[in-house]
């Protein structure tokens, strides 16, 4: 220590702090004296209705702005969009599977009731209508539910890839062509699944993917849909009409075993969507006005001009 302090610190020492205004602050008039400020007169009034301002539109992105471009949405917002949509499309396909299996159970009896006598024209008629249309319906929304899922397997690839921090095992190409090619299907969807849920789990990149329990209860049941439909489409091409009435109630399994199937990708996918992107209970709480009692009644605003300026 310096002997002049000889133990104490030295005492503060006092600091006065001046304010100046920078050169050129004020406007000062000819001569070099300082302009004197105008009194207030109230607020300013226009002849006409001003036509600029901020167009009465809601906000949105400044899509149509010229020189701007909308920041494309992370992948981990992205997977909530489109399971939104995946899901609903999902729901429709199991109603529209549950429909054809029961159409299919109605043909069934009606063939067995055809045993001891002639049916009713109309009503074969009928059935034959809920059938067909069942079955063309299921089709198309379960190519579209097929379509989205896909998609929404891509994206949630690249949401995994964010939060984990390491690539898939499969590149693009290889998950596409085991998604689409037939019988190569039934066992690659499963090992995505798998991938993906040991991804969104934040896993180590070395370990080997362990499914869980839903991902295998969903693996099975996409096995035995896929087998099932085979045999459904290879047994239509006998002609006796035992062999008939047993491809209808094979159809009618396959449809209740496709609703099941689109259930449990409901679930699976949900399931994923927290693993992906987890909300935050205590930071996000929906609320809702269920009822309000005792209010006072707001009062009524006057109505003005269209375009008047006050």
């Amino acid at each position: 220590m310096h002997p002049y302090y000889q133990g104490r610190p030295p005492a503060p020492q006092p600091v006065r702090w001046v304010a100046t205004a920078p050169p050129g602050a004020y406007q000062r008039g000819p001569g070099g004296y300082r302009q004197r400020r105008r009194p207030y007169t109230g607020p300013p009034a226009y002849p006409t209705p001003p036509r600029w301002g901020f167009p009465s539109l809601a906000w949105r992105w400044p899509t149509s702005v010229p020189g701007a471009r909308p920041e494309t949405p992370a992948a981990v917002d992205r997977v909530r969009s489109i399971a939104k949509h995946a899901v609903a499309m999902l729901w429709l396909l199991t109603g529209l599977a549950v429909i054809a299996a029961a159409a299919e159970f109605w043909r069934y009896v009606l063939l067995l009731q055809s045993r001891f006598g002639a049916l009713s024209s109309g009503v074969v008629s009928v059935s034959d209508t809920f059938v067909y249309t069942g079955a063309i319906l299921a089709l198309a929304v379960g190519a579209i539910s097929v379509g989205l899922t896909i998609w929404w397997l891509y994206v949630a690839r690249l949401a995994a890839t964010e939060v984990s921090g390491y690539q898939p095992a499969r590149t693009d190409k290889q998950f596409f062509w085991g998604m689409l090619i037939p019988g190569i299907n039934l066992a690659v969807a499963g090992s995505v699944f798998a991938e993906l849920e040991h991804a969104a789990q934040r896993g180590e990149a070395k370990d080997r993917p362990k499914p869980g329990k839903l991902v295998k209860w969903w693996w099975g049941t996409w096995i035995a849909n896929g087998l099932l439909m085979a045999i459904t489409i290879a047994w239509r091409f006998r002609d006796s009409v035992q062999a008939h009435a047993d491809g209808v109630w094979l159809a009618a399994l396959t449809d209740l075993l496709g609703a099941a199937l689109a259930v449990l990708t409901i679930l699976l996918i949900r399931r994923l969507v927290k693993l992906l992107a987890p909300i935050d209970t205590a930071t996000l709480r929906p609320m809702r006005v269920v009822k309000v009692s005792d209010a006072p009644a707001p009062p009524l605003r006057a109505t003005r001009a269209f375009g008047s300026s006050r």
